[in-house]
């Protein structure tokens, strides 16, 4: 995989443009598709197998005007005078009038009677009424009243499913991540490639997102879910791979050796992150709704084309860019250093890349992040204590956690649904915004046992009314509305559900409407979370047991993700629950937690909080392959991805936060819950506990029974092959006028019975490493030597015979006497790293990739053939 994410790399570089217009041209075809062929999302509550769908499929087929959208049209006035009866009969009338509308029944008069208040049925689902159209033609038909001064607000269906999307939280989130990039590269242009990205990828995935809405059911909060993943992941693994490829440049490669080595190492990491979140995202399936399966796949395919984008443009991007993607005093140096070179000789990136001449690590940069590491490092144990108390501290909120789905109670006062709401919970009581339906089957009870049914329901406390039995035109159904004394999302209400199930209703009678669904939904999805959750965490650990090849990695990365998602709930709940936060987003109170919230902010935070997982940890064991040196490979590890991980922490915090200006309040709960989780992690998760918790387990972090190790498929997510010339870890500085090809092997620069170097002549690369390649390797480039690449180092002797055995030691030495080189064929050894070879017109160890440094750019095609030849 990454020998193919080289070559893509390389060659956008090389025809930038080409690969430009092919993605302008795919994001102006999916815009016209989606403008002329899309639907509109909408939200499905069937929930199959619910007591409540029971009663919801029988209504349907017996009562059709109770099986499609509904308006709730409230008309309020200062005083009963207003309340014309000629004005309420001509509003009455051209209601009845409003396109696809059934009926509209009579108003219903408040105790004090300056309100009215009129229920409209559609024969349609409220997804084909227009959406706003459908709102408009409500309004319009209720002119006369407002001419008469009377106050129009309109609930139900028709406005609770128009999303409100004014690109304000991503015009905000956008706008701050560009600083954070321009402080980050101090270039215009490197800030702008992550953002042309995000948004080219954010286009491609909407537009397919609006194509799924045309062939099925797609949650209405699934667009704005997708956007905020793609425009963080997007911008995000735009910057892994720019940073990438901008130290390929400062270490002296090419345009095109740099994007071709940055996206087969980087952009190895893009592809796996991007895995990890499709992998999260898939565990809504195990739900069991088809809102969360819609939402899955529709947020994935932004995923899938995110990802496709960063591999392809980045590069081309970074192609056409050329230099200036550096500072400007870099810019300047390459510039007159790449005037000033003779043509065909390669610059010494050893020098820039902190490397050193005798083959050891390279000491790395005493940053701020480097000394924090080292401070934790040396007094691991009450740091990782300290951080434990305080993310439990944070997660402490969850234990009084309520959940309920989202209502017109729970939104903002400055929309009509809200409007509504409030009037008839004023007027008419709070349990007229959540009657209970009950669906009797009147062939298991008969319709004489009506009326000794309904003073039964109406005796139970929390029951304020009970309307008469209404029964279907076709004899088999009746259907009975009961008003509660409290609102659908008052914890009484569920309580009645409840009740009434248990110890009134006899069989054949089953409770549907809004406030029974929505106690079922919070029920299932409770129960369901942790189906989810057991579901992502060992998928992830599995994978990452695979890509790091340490069990030991993997489960301490799940249960800190864990540790993170969990903070991320009690600080949400604390907000919105306990009403600390209500004001300053905006709303006039607490509200509960959305039942969507816990698994949906699950499945996406365990799959971001990977990425971050993903990007430290490859760099960490990248230096661990090549040092063997536990306690400084984190030191090294975090100050190499220190500025970018945290830099990209602060996008997607950034971009989360400004979701939390979103008038969905379930939105404003996973724009908040996201932000902090992100937080969470940049801060105390990788700063403190990742270094902490590695310090302590030392080489246990790497552990791996050999028999596992055996099982387990070989997947190369560090670009092991290509990261040793960017990476600085060590170089050697051997000399010798041998033939620039592979004489010197995946040489380990500076090992026991290497020469290192560019065009020396050692034939091992010590012990554990693999062998050089044979002397026909010689005959696929000439001239003379250049300086080494920066070569990776590999572990001491002793180290790699504690790795890989005496066997295997004996083994490699043996081959390396005998065969003096290596096909590249076989996998690489877990414990070591393929290098590259730093003569001009060599080829990398094991892959077929060139290794060039030269200003000009590097065709992989080319090159490939010289190989084969």
């Amino acid at each position: 995989m990454s020998r193919l994410l080289y070559r893509i790399g390389a060659a956008a570089a090389t025809r930038p443009w080409r690969v430009v217009g092919i993605w302008l041209a795919v994001l102006v075809a999916a815009l016209g598709l989606a403008a002329g062929s899309g639907g509109q999302p909408r939200d499905d509550y069937d929930a199959p197998g619910t007591a409540s769908q029971v009663g919801t499929d029988l209504l349907r087929q017996s009562f059709p005007t109770l099986a499609g959208a509904d308006a709730r049209v409230v008309l309020h006035g200062t005083n009963k005078a207003q309340l014309d009866p000629a004005i309420l009969a001509s509003v009455g009338a051209r209601l009845g009038k409003v396109p696809s509308a059934i009926v509209a029944s009579p108003p219903e008069l408040s105790r004090d009677g300056d309100t009215a208040l009129f229920t409209v049925h559609y024969s349609k689902p409220v997804t084909q009424l227009g959406g706003r159209d459908a709102l408009d033609a409500v309004y319009a038909a209720a002119t006369p009243a407002s001419d008469a001064g009377l106050q129009v607000e309109i609930g139900g269906q028709i406005s609770e499913n128009l999303q409100s999307v004014d690109g304000r939280a991503e015009a905000i989130g956008v706008g701050v991540a560009l600083l954070i990039l321009l402080i980050a590269f101090g270039s215009v242009i490197a800030a702008g490639v992550p953002i042309a990205v995000a948004m080219i990828g954010l286009g491609v995935g909407a537009s397919g997102i609006t194509l799924i809405a045309a062939t099925t059911t797609v949650s209405t909060i699934a667009p704005t879910l997708a956007s905020m993943v793609g425009i963080g992941v997007g911008i995000d693994y735009a910057l892994l791979l720019v940073t990438r490829h901008v130290e390929g440049l400062r270490s002296g490669l090419s345009v095109a050796e740099a994007a071709g080595r940055a996206n087969a190492t980087a952009g190895m990491s893009v592809v796996f992150a991007g895995l990890t979140v499709i992998v999260s995202l898939t565990g809504l399936r195990l739900v069991g709704l088809n809102t969360y399966v819609t939402t899955a796949f529709t947020t994935a395919s932004v995923v899938i084309a995110v990802v496709a984008v960063a591999v392809t443009l980045v590069p081309a991007l970074c192609g056409l860019a050329d230099l200036r993607v550096l500072r400007r005093r870099a810019h300047a140096e390459l510039f007159v250093a790449r005037s000033t070179r003779p043509a065909g000789i390669g610059s010494a990136p050893g020098a820039d890349t902190g490397t050193g001449s005798d083959a050891t690590p390279a000491k790395p940069k005493r940053t701020l992040t480097a000394r924090w590491a080292a401070r934790i490092g040396a007094r691991p144990r009450p740091w990782a204590l300290a951080a434990l108390i305080f993310l439990l501290a944070l997660g402490a909120p969850v234990l009084t956690m309520r959940t309920w789905p989202q209502d017109a109670g729970s939104a903002p006062t400055d929309v009509t649904q809200r409007r509504a709401y409030d009037l008839i919970s004023a007027e008419y009581g709070p349990g007229e915004n959540g009657p209970l339906l009950l669906a009797v089957d009147l062939r298991q009870l008969p319709a004489p046992e009506l009326p000794g049914l309904v003073a039964k329901v109406a005796a139970v406390p929390g029951v304020t009314a009970v309307e008469p039995p209404v029964i279907a035109p076709s004899g088999e159904a009746a259907v009975i509305s009961v008003v509660p004394t409290t609102g659908p999302s008052d914890k009484a209400a569920s309580d009645l559900v409840a009740r009434l199930r248990a110890d009134v209703l006899p069989p054949g009678v089953s409770i549907t409407g809004t406030t029974a669904i929505f106690a079922d939904l919070s029920g299932l999805l409770s129960e369901r979370l942790w189906w989810v959750v057991g579901f992502v965490v060992g998928v992830s650990v599995l994978l990452l047991t695979v890509v790091f090849r340490s069990p030991v990695v993997a489960i301490k990365a799940a249960v800190m993700n864990l540790l993170s998602i969990a903070a991320a709930y009690g600080v949400v709940t604390a907000v919105f629950q306990w009403g600390w936060g209500t004001d300053l987003l905006g709303l006039p109170h607490s509200v509960p937690m959305s039942s969507w919230l816990p698994v949906l902010m699950f499945t996406v935070l365990f799959g971001l909080s990977m990425d971050y997982e993903v990007f430290l940890l490859s760099r960490i064991r990248e230096d661990w392959v090549a040092t063997g040196d536990p306690h400084g490979s984190i030191v090294r590890g975090l100050a190499s991805t220190g500025r970018v991980i945290t830099s990209a922490a602060l996008i997607m915090i950034a971009v989360f936060s400004g979701f939390a200006l979103d008038p969905d309040v379930t939105v404003k709960m996973v724009g908040v819950g996201m932000a902090v989780a992100v937080l969470v992690d940049a801060t105390v998760i990788r700063m403190v506990l990742v270094p902490a918790t590695m310090a302590l387990l030392g080489r246990a972090n790497w552990w791996l029974p050999r028999w596992v190790d055996v099982l387990l498929p070989r997947v190369d997510i560090h670009g092991e092959r290509f990261a040793s010339a960017t990476t600085g870890l060590g170089s050697g500085s051997g000399s010798g006028s041998g033939s620039s090809s592979g004489s010197a092997g995946p040489s380990r620069s500076g090992g026991p019975n290497g020469s290192g170097g560019s065009g020396g002549s050692g034939s091992s690369g010590g012990p554990g490493g693999r062998p050089g390649r044979s002397a026909k390797s010689d005959k696929l480039a000439a001239g003379g030597g250049s300086t080494a690449l920066g070569t990776a180092v590999t572990p001491s002797k002793s180290e790699s015979s504690r790795k890989a055995g005496p066997a295997r030691e004996r083994t490699t030495a043996r081959e390396t006497a005998t065969d003096g080189g290596d096909d590249g064929d076989g996998p690489t050894d877990p414990g070591t790293t393929d290098h590259l070879q730093g003569s001009s017109g060599s080829a990398m160890a094991g892959s077929g990739i060139p290794a060039q440094v030269s200003s000009e750019p590097v065709d992989p095609g080319v090159k490939g053939r010289e190989l084969q030849r």
